[in-house]
């Protein structure tokens, strides 16, 4: 690496643009499950993907039982991390950001695990807040919430933790990030609760409702998103789903023979479609499940813990429809990096006053 951005968001300086090239932007999402990375130049009030890389690490394996991370799995995760700095570097980024989460956020040896990431790609890795993960999963969904209604739930199911935001769009601005009136995290992800209830061969629907029993059991006792119950229980409010599990799960609803992004991305399904992709898949062995082409064998023991979460956050909060979303943390980190440059050209430009000028 020519040299490693010192803080998150910070410039990184690779080799020069040519004259009129687009500067390009790069976030880096470690979860507890895969490193995704992102990265894109400006276009209009979004960005244009230049390249995208996503990798099945499994970071957090084992982590519930152990508290730390494992010498396996943080090697796997540093193998992906090389990849992707080569890819920053060699698509000359301008700003970078790049975060870790649930994993790093639990383990004792998550910080030692971020200086060694440092000291290896040159990637200076932030471990965020729950509070930031749902805010930057909010910010990367905006194109899909649905403004004439009233209200809308984010659910951003993770490898090991769940983020919940409930969004208030009844009287909101047209554009822009409207407010989260409530926000919970919670510690369960598709990895952690597979890992609290594995499979055998062949699941049953009594170890799929102790799953989904056991998520509700965590997040029932959470009352400050209270206010804004009527207006789900009116049907007023939907729902927006984003994970890989909730994507693996439309790809299933819509019998995709191969997945496809953009077949998947910003698709409604109602509750009993949701029960019934989940149900298909409940009926599969976990070799079946490895064969789906939406799935494949790195989800395959995953894929039914992430349906079991999103049935217990709609049993909690229902309402008929639910908007996946095969997007979140590093389109919101992306837009974010770019409304700050945005913000800084404004200033640039603001003219001085009569009397400053004096």
């Amino acid at each position: 690496m020519d040299e490693a951005p010192s803080a998150p968001g910070a410039r990184w300086r690779g080799r020069g643009r040519s004259a009129g090239e687009q500067p390009c932007y790069a976030a880096l999402d470690l979860g507890t499950n895969n490193c995704r990375l992102l990265i894109a130049t400006p276009s209009g009030a979004g960005f244009r993907v230049v390249e995208a890389y996503s990798r099945i690490v499994r970071l957090g394996e084992g982590l519930g039982q152990s508290g730390r991370l494992s010498d396996a799995a943080m090697d796997r995760a540093l193998a992906a991390l090389k990849v992707s700095a080569e890819k920053v570097r060699r698509r000359r980024v301008v700003r970078l950001r790049a975060i870790a989460t649930q994993a790093c956020r639990m383990a004792e040896n998550g910080q030692a695990f971020i200086d060694r990431v440092q000291d290896e790609t040159g990637l200076a890795l932030q471990i965020i807040t729950p509070q930031e993960e749902a805010r930057l999963s909010v910010q990367g969904c905006l194109n899909l919430l649905d403004r004439t209604t009233d209200a809308a739930l984010v659910v951003d199911v993770g490898g090991g933790s769940t983020e919940l935001s409930w969004v208030e769009l009844k009287g909101a601005p047209a554009s822009g990030a409207p407010p989260i009136r409530a926000w919970l995290s919670v510690p369960i992800g598709v990895v952690t609760l597979a890992e609290k209830f594995p499979e055998g061969e062949q699941g049953t629907e009594a170890w799929f409702r102790a799953m989904v029993d056991s998520v509700k059991a965590e997040m029932g006792a959470f009352r400050r998103a209270d206010a804004m119950r009527p207006v789900f229980e009116a049907d007023r409010a939907h729902m927006i789903g984003t994970s890989g599990a909730i994507t693996s799960l439309a790809g299933m609803h819509l019998d995709l023979p191969r997945y496809d992004r953009n077949l998947v991305d910003g698709i409604w399904m109602n509750r009993a479609e949701c029960e019934a992709a989940a149900g298909r898949l409940l009926a599969l062995s976990p070799k079946q499940r490895a064969d789906q082409p939406c799935i494949g064998p790195d989800r395959a023991d995953l894929v039914l813990a992430g349906a079991a979460i999103l049935q217990a956050v709609q049993e909690l909060w229902p309402c008929s429809r639910v908007r996946v979303a095969d997007r979140g943390l590093r389109e919101g980190i992306l837009l974010s990096l770019m409304a700050e440059r945005n913000g800084r050209r404004r200033r640039r430009r603001r003219p001085r006053s009569k009397a400053a000028a004096e």
